[in-house]
């Protein structure tokens, strides 16, 4: 089909006004045959044409909003790629690709956090409480970094702060501030026993491997297990706080709110 085959009603009513016209003894009702079917076709046109225009500004706008839903979609996608289901936090593959990509251009200290005894609140209270326990745990760490930092679920109760071009000691401080934190108030989907959290740092200059990084921060936290939980280490043993006894669920506090001290 050719292009002129659109418009075939068209075409004829144009080209038998031209040959009335080429007429030098045209009578005047051949013109006025010839305009009546030119103004009938041209009527016919516009009114087509006003048509595919409205329906060309509809598929438009359709293809505007599929291209927004789209967006959307992706934008979602992706958050849910790189973020915690259950916390909204970074996830373990996030972690490492943002830890990877600090270290390329920035020191970077690493802390990674355990909760103390979760088996045994899952075990015992049921992993709905235990879920509720991540959830508020992530609360309080993002209330007492204030900002700083980046949280990431690396494990089922393990987390990390990665905070870039901070130095080993701010960063031990830091970890001490959120230790107080978690401990210095019961929470409030779990009111007794008091959750604690142990809490081992490190710090790796440019270039380091991520992985080197993670180790240290493990081993440290490994040692605060060790040595009584509750508690904060580093991989360079410069950070020390007071110990709860091995294997012994802490006390609640006498009082529902203390003090979480200064950085």
């Amino acid at each position: 089909m050719s292009d002129n085959d659109l418009f075939e009603a068209e075409t004829a009513a144009l080209n038998a006004a031209y040959d009335v016209i080429s007429k030098n003894d045209a009578s005047g009702d051949e013109y006025r045959i010839a305009l009546d079917n030119l103004a009938k076709n041209y009527h016919r046109l516009m009114r087509e044409t006003r048509r595919l225009i409205a329906s060309s500004d509809r598929k438009e706008l359709e293809l505007n909003t599929l291209n927004f839903k789209l967006e959307q979609l992706t934008s979602e996608l992706d958050y849910k790629a790189r973020h915690d289901n259950l916390t909204g936090v970074l996830n373990r593959g996030a972690v490492f690709d943002r830890a990877e990509h600090y270290l390329k251009s920035n020191p970077l200290s690493l802390i990674v956090l355990d909760i103390d005894f979760f088996k045994r609140i899952n075990d015992e209270f049921g992993h709905p409480t235990g879920d509720a326990v991540l959830r508020e745990l992530v609360q309080k760490l993002g209330s007492a970094l204030g900002g700083a930092g980046e949280i990431g679920r690396v494990g089922g109760e393990e987390f990390t702060v990665l905070l870039p071009n901070v130095a080993l000691n701010d960063a031990s401080k830091i970890a001490e501030h959120i230790r107080m934190a978690i401990a210095g108030d019961v929470f409030s989907c779990f009111p007794c026993p008091l959750v604690t959290a142990s809490f081992g740092v490190s710090w790796s200059d440019t270039n380091c491997d991520f992985e080197e990084a993670y180790g240290k921060a493990d081993a440290a936290l490994y040692k605060a297990k060790h040595n009584g939980r509750n508690r904060v280490e580093s991989d360079l043993a410069t950070v020390r706080n007071t110990a709860l006894k091995p294997q012994e669920w802490p006390s609640p506090p006498t009082s529902r709110t203390l003090p979480l001290g200064a950085l």
